[in-house]
């Protein structure tokens, strides 16, 4: 597997504004996006018996650790990117291992990168283990134009509305889910509200018919 792919775009304003219409005092803001590089041993703590411990689980299984998965530690958080064909199988192997154990997962989050080719959708998932007491980041990379995962549904049951959300959000399709429909928007709702590109909407009010502009159509004062 190859590392998590570098890209560097500075983000300007907040919101996706652009220019200078927004007047709550976000509008100047320039701050760089990247994505950290791919980690070499040792990871430092328990998370390099971690990782030992769903190598030898996987290898038990047919499943090469190098073709599916790379490990990322960022301020001291474990971060596990996993190519979507060996999704099910990693996220077995992290429940089901008695040396892993992390038969939790507490939600499943979008998350979109426009200014990164095929790998624009990102799914992350949290999970934790009660008995040792950790927790882990497994997150899944898939482009735009194809954007599905195999679904968790069999594995953590919990995912069943946190899918659903980032599918009405976001767009990314998980396939072999029982039900994936929109949670929040309206069935017939146009786009997926969640990614970067959405258009802005503007606020109405409630007298004289007026309606308050999206902030990157509002009046600038300086």
């Amino acid at each position: 597997m190859t590392g998590p792919r570098q890209f560097s775009s500075p983000q300007r304003g907040m919101f996706g504004v652009h220019g200078t219409g927004d007047t709550s005092g976000y509008g100047r803001l320039e701050r760089p996006v990247s994505l950290p590089e791919r980690t070499v041993r040792p990871y430092g703590g328990w998370f390099d018996e971690l990782v030992d411990a769903l190598e030898a689980s996987l290898a038990e299984v047919g499943v090469s650790a190098a073709d599916a998965l790379d490990v990322v530690v960022f301020r001291n958080e474990l971060t596990l990117h996993v190519e979507r064909e060996y999704l099910p199988a990693v996220a077995g192997r992290l429940r089901d291992e008695q040396d892993l154990r992390f038969e939790l997962c507490l939600g499943v989050s979008g998350v979109h990168y426009p200014d990164s080719p095929g790998r624009e959708l990102h799914a992350v998932y949290a999970l934790m283990s009660i008995t040792h007491n950790r927790r882990v980041r497994v997150e899944v990379s898939v482009p735009d134009s194809d954007p599905h995962i195999p679904s968790l549904f069999a594995t953590y049951p919990t995912t069943d509305w946190h899918e659903r959300e980032t599918y009405d959000f976001f767009g990314i399709v998980f396939d072999g889910h029982p039900a994936l429909t929109r949670i929040q928007m309206p069935d017939d709702w146009n786009g997926h509200p969640g990614r970067k590109d959405y258009p802005l909407g503007g606020i109405p009010v409630e007298y004289k018919g007026a309606r308050i502009a999206p902030p990157d159509q509002r009046r600038g004062y300086h």
